[in-house]
């Protein structure tokens, strides 16, 4: 079953027709959300990421999209697909309905949200080598726009082939000012001793909401300096600990790029705590 519009539907019956503009022009926003404990983990930063980039795109946010309202279709979805005492990967997808050409005739929007079974409740550092290099076919423009969760994900696709074809786990992604920016689908942080940094929102790198979580955990522990900073390639290889972070995933440590093999402490310690912060 999806949720569509509020109305539980078999896949079959919610077809999306060819005049949908998520289809036909990338017109729609997402959230990738982490269902797990009976509830939708960090709800209020997802909703509120939602709302910020409806308005950027123009869209007409309808009076019934509270927080309230759109948790409650989520947790309707989760519990008529029986995944209710389980984990599970959320999207949430709102889409510009109106009918036009690049221009909509109007700014209404509908929603869609699907919900599949995960393996893990908690976050966990899975002993898995992790190769990343540069992604260096195509560049992302630091700006507003590259901060969104929207359906214009050209790079992320043609860059996690490019990953595939040449055996790595994952690339990073470089700005149009040649500064590494985030990976395919995750953000970036770089360990330099008691330092962390990672790139900021206005290079261009997706306003995670992992990568707040992390922000938070790094600002509450005296052991370490967080830093926004833009990350030139060059740094890559002079770090002890790399870690990539998304909702689903949590900390995922960097074991190599390159002929640089990275420790993984720091990621330890930070899912440990992210853990101990979504049980409470």
């Amino acid at each position: 079953m999806i949720n569509f519009n509020g109305t539980l539907v078999s896949e079959e019956e919610s077809k999306i027709t060819t005049h949908n503009r998520g289809l036909n022009y990338g017109d729609a926003a997402f959230e990738t959300l982490k269902y797990s404990g009976g509830k939708v983990l960090f709800w209020e930063d997802h909703y509120f990421r939602l709302m910020a980039t409806m308005r950027i795109m123009r869209m007409e946010i309808p009076m019934s999209f509270t927080p309230e309202y759109l948790e409650n279709q989520i947790l309707e979805l989760v519990n008529a697909n029986g995944l209710n005492s389980e984990s599970a990967r959320i999207k949430l997808l709102v889409v510009r309905t109106a009918d036009g050409l690049y221009k909509p005739e109007n700014q209404d929007v509908e929603f869609y949200i699907w919900a599949k079974p995960l393996e893990k409740a908690y976050y966990e550092i899975k002993p898995d080598e992790y190769v990343v290099d540069l992604y260096k076919d195509y560049y992302i423009a630091p700006g507003l726009l590259s901060t969104l969760k929207s359906n214009n994900k050209l790079i992320n696709v043609i860059g996690s082939i490019y990953a595939e074809e040449q055996g790595l786990s994952n690339c990073l992604l470089l700005n149009t000012n040649k500064m590494v920016i985030e990976s395919l689908n995750s953000n970036l942080f770089l360990v330099f001793g008691n330092k962390v940094k990672t790139p900021p929102l206005s290079d261009g790198c997706l306003k995670g909401v992992m990568r707040k979580q992390i922000m938070d955990i790094l600002d509450s522990m005296e052991d370490f300096e967080l830093i926004e900073e833009s990350v030139s390639p060059f740094e890559l290889q002079k770090a002890d600990e790399m870690f990539l972070t998304n909702v689903i995933s949590g900390i995922i440590p960097v074991s190599q790029y390159r002929k640089k093999a990275y420790n993984k402490d720091l990621s330890k310690v930070l899912t440990e705590a992210l853990n101990t912060k979504i049980r409470d």
